[in-house]
């Protein structure tokens, strides 16, 4: 498999930034406004995060940036690494608007040790959406466990892989498998309708992406291979959009399937601590 993925994706990213800053879902605007704002992926998880006052934190695949002013908001000495530099350019506007201290430093993720130049934290946090842009969970694993100090901690919420597999499009209420479960040697390539996922009237030109699937054991075991104690695996009915038709908002940002929702994973969130 070639690295075109990294180009094709980035594109799609750059031409989304201005769209997703400016729309009411990422709420940019509330962090200058209000002190004490939090985004609602970081609130979800705010008990199990714990105490981060006082850690180094680098946030993966950070985007614009809020959860990782989130997080500096909670304590953290925070760092965003992401790939696309509108996005970068964003988050340290939203940063300096919310008078929060954030670092934020240009790489995709698997040149993540390099472009931090050995950098190594006691939290590494991952949100929504990462893992489906990476064709090798495990050496996301190995990234992730190369930056934590002994001790140090992950922390991942991300789509649950049988969400992610799930056809997105149908109405009639069944839950149906469509696309991978597990990871696959050649990407999913889809091309978009010039949407996103944000509340926009912007029409966008860079539509293709190339993404994958991981199942749990997959990521669990990246995890474990790379050295890292497992602490916490708990999966939600919730996921923070509306990802398949006929989910309600449940508040808080969150949303679920409006009948039986018990069905389905939608989410789940992972911890594990480097040993030492």
């Amino acid at each position: 498999m070639s690295d075109d993925y990294r180009a094709v994706n980035r594109e799609y990213w750059d031409d989304r930034v201005a769209a997703h800053a400016a729309s009411e879902d990422y709420a940019v605007a509330r962090f200058a406004d209000d002190a004490a704002y939090l985004s609602e992926v970081v609130r979800f998880d705010r008990e199990r995060l714990g105490d981060l006052s006082g850690l180094d934190a680098v946030h993966l695949q950070c985007h614009i940036g809020t959860d990782t002013v989130s997080l500096g908001r909670l304590g953290a000495r925070v760092t965003g690494l992401d790939q696309s530099v509108p996005a970068l350019e964003q988050g340290r506007a939203l940063a300096a608007a919310a008078g929060v201290e954030a670092t934020f430093v240009e790489s995709d993720l698997y040149g993540a040790v390099d472009a931090l130049a050995g950098e190594r934290f006691d939290l590494v946090y991952t949100g929504v959406g990462a893992l489906n842009w990476l064709p090798d969970v495990r050496r996301w694993g190995q990234v992730v466990a190369a930056l934590l100090r002994p001790g140090g901690r992950l922390h991942l919420r991300e789509g649950h892989p049988m969400m992610w597999a799930l056809d997105e499009e149908r109405t009639d209420g069944l839950l149906v498998v469509k696309y991978p479960y597990f990871e696959t040697a050649e990407p999913l390539v889809f091309e978009g309708d010039g949407g996103t996922y944000v509340t926009t009237d912007q029409v966008f030109t860079k539509n293709t992406t190339h993404e994958w699937n991981h199942g749990l054991g997959e990521i669990v075991m990246a995890v474990i291979d790379a050295g890292l104690e497992l602490t916490l695996l708990e999966e939600h009915t919730t996921v923070p959009w509306a990802a398949l038709p006929g989910m309600v908002d449940t508040g808080g940002g969150e949303m679920r399937l409006a009948e039986h929702p018990e069905r389905m994973p939608a989410t789940y969130t992972l911890q594990a601590r480097r040993r030492g």
